[in-house]
């Protein structure tokens, strides 16, 4: 609400503020005007405008533009003069009515990055003769509906990665490691389902571990800027030399993220899912699958639904056939004595190597301290001296 010395009131509100447009959609709202004395209003202005904006230097910085829309607002019980003009008085409301349709086409959903944004708003100007026109602004929500259900995204996703490994130019064995996940498209509070096998023959110790990252690639006069975040993640057991590890069901959650933003020329927002080793004294070994995040799966639903009723069939199939409870089995303590219990493991635990740039090349083996020796005598034969 703006508030002038000659108008009271200047305001602009949504029929439903909290909503979240999608392109074909009509939006629509009304604009109040109140006034402290009898004033004379020459034209209520409507602009409505979508714009996605790079910027990261005075030379880096370029526009796009989504949605136009220009109207001069009218009201259908309120007398006019040949030129249009309203004598609005005061103790009165005046409304003014508007609305729009988005396009149909792909519109970029609202998005603010480190480099770049795509902001929608609603502008209203009230223009008076001898006065500076009087602005008031509100902003919406768009979001680009990507359905996640078609075939292209519905098709799994799988990589392999080999990598051979020295140490001090050494040949050290290799790290293998290969992954799939059921399909391509996911929203968000999905879980992403892990199948990965890994293979290490070097005489390092290796963790494998998966993530979802976030990519956001701003292009503006030629030039190029990459912002990339780590969203969530999730690790897996540690591999020791000579051995191999597999996931089987892994899971990861989509977090509460925007859906990706591909139709844009100057901005994409894109997904992918990291699964990678982490490797002491190297780079980490990473297999890159791209995801894409959309804001529609018709097919939820009915996948939950159907999960949930196998489980319940399950569960009813058990309670049919099992003929009662079993006994519980014994405690530990019951079988084992209290002085065979370990106090301590027998080997030292891999911290995270995420993090760490002086990692060990090699596992840590702590120090032992033996016991000194019995005391001793040494008699020297000639002198017959005893030394101790």
């Amino acid at each position: 609400m703006v508030v002038f010395k000659k108008v009271k009131c200047f305001e602009l509100s949504f029929a439903d503020p909290e909503k979240v447009y999608c392109g074909g959609d009509k939006v629509t709202g009304r604009v109040l005007v109140e006034v402290a004395e009898v004033t004379r209003v020459t034209a209520v202005r409507l602009l409505a405008c979508g714009v996605a904006k790079v910027l990261w230097s005075q030379n880096c910085k370029q526009e796009m533009e989504y949605l136009r829309y220009e109207d001069t607002l009218q009201m259908d019980d309120q007398p006019t003069d040949s030129d249009g003009s309203v004598i609005m008085r005061p103790g009165n409301c005046y409304e003014y009515k508007f609305g729009f349709e988005l396009p149909h086409g792909p519109l970029g959903s609202t998005f603010k990055g480190k480099y770049g944004s795509v902001k929608y708003c609603v502008k209203a100007f009230l223009d008076r003769p001898s006065h500076p026109p009087q602005e008031v602004k509100q902003t919406f929500q768009v979001e680009d509906s990507v359905n996640v259900d078609t075939p292209d995204l519905m098709s799994p996703v799988s990589g392999k990665k080999y990598k051979k490994m020295t140490c001090m130019f050494i040949p050290d064995g290799h790290i293998s490691m290969s992954a799939c996940i059921n399909r391509k498209g996911f929203c968000e509070g999905e879980d992403i389902c892990i199948s990965a096998d890994f293979e290490n023959t070097c005489s390092r110790i290796v963790v494998p571990k998966a993530a979802i990252v976030g990519k956001h690639t701003y292009l503006a006069n030629g030039q190029t800027k990459v912002f990339t975040q780590k969203l969530c993640s999730v690790r897996g057991n540690h591999i020791i030399s000579g051995m191999t590890g597999s996931w089987r069901g892994k899971s990861i959650r989509v977090p509460k993220i925007k859906p990706s933003i591909l139709g844009c020329n100057i901005m994409r927002v894109e997904y992918s899912l990291l699964v990678y080793v982490s490797v002491p004294g190297t780079k980490k070994i990473i297999l890159d699958l791209p995801l894409v995040i959309g804001s529609s799966s018709s097919g939820m639903n009915s996948r939950t639904c159907s999960m949930a009723s196998q489980a319940s069939s399950e569960m009813s199939w058990l309670e049919l056939n099992i003929p009662g409870t079993p006994e519980a089995p014994p405690g530990y303590l019951d079988m084992f004595p209290e002085d065979h219990r370990l106090e301590s493991p027998t080997a030292p635990l891999l911290d995270d190597l995420d993090e760490a740039c002086d990692s060990p090349i090699f596992m840590y083996a702590p120090e032992f301290k033996y016991m000194p020796p019995p005391t001793y005598t040494e008699v020297d034969v000639n002198k017959n001296i005893c030394v101790q």
